[in-house]
């Protein structure tokens, strides 16, 4: 896989991201999350949420979550905003607001989770995936997205 590029990452669609998560080795992704493309792939997945988010299935949710990707190269974190209001998502990334939910979990697994070919339930029982607030709304989050499936 010499020929292997991280712009792919930010290159494809939903469904072909979703694709090449599942198909590159985990520490293929970790080397590129620790990598200059790390901020574009970020970007990229928080930048689609409100375009995969489903009103319909929100109902009259309110939430403000904190999503935190340890691992940056120098040793910090990125953490994004999403904000669930009035039937829409909106995505800054700066944490501004205080969150009903704060989700913080390394690179790899969070791009497993966002691709949709990773379990949160059981990230989270094997501490993968640390979750702090409304654990029902951290239980439900996947059904406000549509998560292309690989």
């Amino acid at each position: 896989m010499s020929d292997f590029d991280p712009a792919q990452f930010v290159s494809v669609g939903p469904k072909e991201f979703a694709q090449l998560v599942k198909s590159t080795p985990d520490a293929k992704i970790a080397e590129i999350m620790e990598s200059d493309a790390r901020g574009k792939v970020l970007d990229q997945v928080f930048e689609r949420m409100p375009a995969l988010f489903r009103a319909d299935r929100a109902g009259s949710t309110n939430a403000v979550i904190h999503w935190t990707i340890t691992g940056r190269p120098d040793g910090g974190s990125d953490t994004y905003e999403v904000v669930i209001e009035d039937g829409a998502c909106t995505v800054n990334n700066t944490a501004e607001r205080d969150p009903r939910l704060s989700l913080s979990m390394g690179p790899v697994d969070f791009l497993k989770i966002v691709s949709g070919s990773g379990n949160p339930v059981m990230m989270f029982m094997t501490g993968k995936l640390k979750a702090k607030g409304d654990l029902g709304l951290a239980a439900n989050i996947a059904n406000l997205f549509d998560i292309p499936k690989a």
